[in-house]
């Protein structure tokens, strides 16, 4: 989402850092571009002025032209004031007696249903009990839609149909609920295609009834500063209490993630970032920071590998790098486990200095070289991928015919594997000594091979 914003910015600071000393005026000159770059990005211009003047009094200051690297200076004071601009970490309030309950509000069309779905699988993971609410009676295919997520996540659904006021349907959910001990419910309320009368007074009744901890209002990033008026509409009526940005993996210039939260004064909780019912980060602006500067993000990828890598899988793989032993069998595995932490360019940006090496790379490419891949090792028989030895030039030839690619294609993976293999084989060596600095280096160097 952030990828043209991020381009510039990177563009800007490394013009910057060419020019080793810096006067006033080369600050003046990049903080012009650093303007230009947010405004095109859709951010707020009131936003953009602040945010720039901010950075120029820290930058023209002591800190910056008395330092041996202002370059990266510079960087630092952004990427601060960034952080700054994004806000704090806001966690759910679910505090006091149970059932907790978190309103879901916005306009049709923003995904308030999924992330509703989205919602409950993350408290459920963490330990919560919760309790969906299918309070739209607008649109039955609403209900439908909730009902169906909920049995994909195993997360039971309220819903009395369409003909129940929603303000009845919250209060008997939330009595089901105290009585169920569900401790969290979680309400999908019905969305318009525009801010209306009527579907305020709908809400301001639900909010009076049900009381709720949270007050959340799902804002798709594609809408950029319209989601700022939307927001702002919202906030005057039902006093919302955060924000869930919704599309962020889609092709939007970010500009509304970077305005909504400095313009309304409220706190954005969580970004969805796919369309998996898994695709839910907590919202944490020091690591949106990072990826839009082109620093990485590597924490959220390390949660994302624990969340995808089981502890018995990482202690296998730990026991066949230690004995050297690596073959075909690991290499899928080992494929399908980085296939579950998200599409291949995405984890790559996370990698601090990877940005610029994916500038320019087709995801839809990225994909398909990880799936021509599979294709091949599964065309493989299974003494074939425990012993690559006997992959004679009619094996190969088979192979290619199986997997729709070319002998030339299995030549290549094979080779491939076989630099992996020998580096395998110095992990575990490595790994009687220094265990814990050569499991991590090898996994970023066999990540790096994949790709």
């Amino acid at each position: 989402m952030f990828e043209s914003l991020s381009d510039k910015l990177q563009a800007v600071f490394d013009r910057l850092a060419r020019q080793g000393k810096l006067s006033e005026n080369d600050v003046n000159t990049a903080l012009r571009e650093v303007r230009l770059a947010l405004l095109e990005a859709d951010v707020n211009f009131k936003v953009v002025k602040d945010f720039v003047e901010r950075v120029k009094v820290r930058a023209i200051g002591a800190e910056v032209m008395n330092s041996l690297t202002p370059a990266q200076q510079v960087v630092k004071i952004v990427n601060e004031e960034l952080i700054e601009l994004l806000g704090k970490p806001a966690p759910l309030n679910l505090s006091g007696q149970p059932p907790m309950v978190i309103m879901l509000v916005g306009l049709q069309g923003a995904g308030k249903t999924t992330m509703a779905a989205k919602l409950a699988l993350h408290l459920r993971k963490s330990g919560q009990r919760p309790l969906l609410v299918a309070a739209d009676i607008y649109r039955p295919a609403a209900i439908q839609q909730l009902e169906v997520l909920g049995k994909q996540i195993d997360v039971p659904v309220y819903s009395e149909g369409t003909q129940v006021p929603a303000s009845t349907i919250a209060k008997n959910a939330t009595r089901l609920a105290r009585e169920k001990a569900y401790n969290i419910v979680i309400l999908d309320t019905a969305g318009r295609l525009q801010i209306d009368e009527t579907m305020m007074q709908e809400l301001e009744q639900v909010r009076m009834i049900t009381r709720p901890n949270e007050v959340l209002l799902v804002v798709d990033a594609m809408t950029g500063q319209e989601a700022v008026s939307v927001a702002e509409g919202f906030n005057a009526r039902v006093a919302i209490t955060g924000l869930i940005m919704t599309k962020i993996d889609g092709d939007a210039r970010g500009g509304a993630a970077l305005s909504v939260r400095q313009v309304t004064g409220v706190p954005i909780k969580f970004l969805g970032i796919g369309e998996k019912l898994a695709d839910l980060e907590p919202f944490q602006p020091d690591r949106l920071a990072g990826r839009i500067l082109g620093m990485g993000d590597v924490l959220t990828l390390i949660e994302r590998a624990q969340e995808s890598i089981t502890e018995e899988d990482a202690l296998a793989m730990e026991k066949k790098l230690q004995g050297g032993d690596f073959d075909f069998e690991d290499f899928l595995g080992q494929l399908r486990q980085i296939k579950k932490l998200g599409p291949l360019t995405d984890i790559m940006n996370m990698i601090p200095g990877m940005s610029k090496m994916t500038k320019g790379l087709d995801p839809r490419m990225a994909e398909g070289g990880l799936k021509r891949t599979e294709a091949i090792i599964n065309s493989m028989t299974r003494k074939e991928r425990q012993f690559p030895d006997v992959l004679n030039a009619s094996r190969r030839r088979r192979i290619a015919s199986g997997s729709g690619t070319t002998v030339q294609d299995v030549n290549a993976l094979v080779k491939q594997f076989r630099e992996m293999q020998k580096m395998m084989k110095q992990m575990g060596i490595m790994g009687g000594a220094k265990k814990g600095k050569g499991q991590r280096r090898g996994f970023m160097d066999m990540f790096g091979g994949m790709g």
